[in-house]
């Protein structure tokens, strides 16, 4: 009886000892890369859900204005726009990615629709083709003739060893270094407080000379993304907490939601549609963004004085 007893002791026993390693390889199983990179496993970020904004009615709106101001992502407070660098392949660090990477690979998936005519039309209004897209920053696909000097060296006459290669030129995501963002400000008589949100997004590329091909240190903008939709992707995409708390990541839509970017204003709504830099230059067009900004300050101010 006493021996029946010790070997179920012992099959029960080695039971439980083989369901909790079991246990332990099916958690070591579904470890992913982001994972074993950490001592706990991230959910936050991948759950979140954007924040909606406050509903408005045009009837709360007392005053607005759009404006349109540049990001410098060679500015150190902008640098989590830009890091980590691209190599071509989507090379991210951690769980982390720039967000020229993070919107141009939802353009290409399809989660983001991008608006052509960039220069001229920051209004959303001609949807970019799959053509048009395959070829943002100057990607294209070509074929070109050369010659196979391996055939040339084994004795072949080299017009005959003449052979077509196709030749692929890939988007250099790294050479993005400003946004342009499209944005509204509006005071809110309903809550009596002035408010901005963005309304569209723009990645600036530096333009090169067509003769000599050396950059010119003008930009222009690739393409339109609508900022609201934009959310969506932005909420999920994970930036570098600049005060260097890990635990505390931020995403994109965080980091424009709390305004936390350094930027500079390049024009305001006005009756000939000019850019600031159309008719000032150089400390003048800084004063005159500088005094832009505390117009918009001082018509708060004198709302609430009088």
């Amino acid at each position: 009886m006493k021996n029946s007893i010790k070997l179920l002791s012992s099959i029960f026993l080695a039971g439980i000892i083989t369901i909790c390693f079991s246990n332990n390889l099916n958690a070591q199983d579904v470890l992913s890369v982001e994972d074993m990179n950490s001592v706990y496993k991230k959910e936050l970020t991948l759950n979140k859900k954007v924040q909606a904004y406050t509903p408005l009615r045009e009837a709360d709106v007392m005053w607005s204005r759009k404006i349109w101001r540049e990001i410098d992502l060679r500015e150190k407070m902008n640098h989590p726009f830009y890091y980590p660098e691209n190599d071509g392949v989507g090379a991210t660090t951690g769980d982390r990615r720039s967000l020229i990477d993070v919107i141009y690979s939802a353009i290409k998936e399809g989660s983001i629709t991008a608006y052509g005519n960039a220069a001229i039309d920051d209004e959303f209004r001609e949807p970019m083709t799959q053509e048009e897209i395959k070829k943002i920053g100057g990607a294209k696909e070509e074929i070109v003739e050369v010659i196979d000097w391996d055939a040339v060296a084994a004795g072949a006459d080299p017009e005959e060893a003449k052979t077509n290669r196709l030749v692929k030129k890939e988007f250099d995501r790294n050479s993005v270094k400003k946004w342009r963002l499209k944005e509204e400000w509006f005071f809110d008589k309903q809550y009596s407080n002035m408010q901005v949100r963005i309304i569209g997004l723009a990645p600036l590329q530096e333009d090169r000379d067509e003769v000599t091909g050396r950059l010119t240190g003008s930009f222009s903008p690739l393409f339109w993304v609508h900022f609201p939709e934009a959310r969506e992707i932005l909420i999920n995409a994970e930036v570098f907490n600049s005060v260097k708390n890990d635990a505390e990541r931020r995403t994109y839509d965080d980091i424009f939601w709390k305004r936390m970017f350094n930027s500079t204003i390049t024009m305001e709504a006005n009756v000939a549609n000019r850019r600031i830099n159309e008719y000032m230059v150089g400390l003048d067009a800084l004063l005159e963004a500088e005094r832009i900004k505390a117009e918009i300050f001082n018509i708060e101010h004198d709302l609430w004085e009088y």
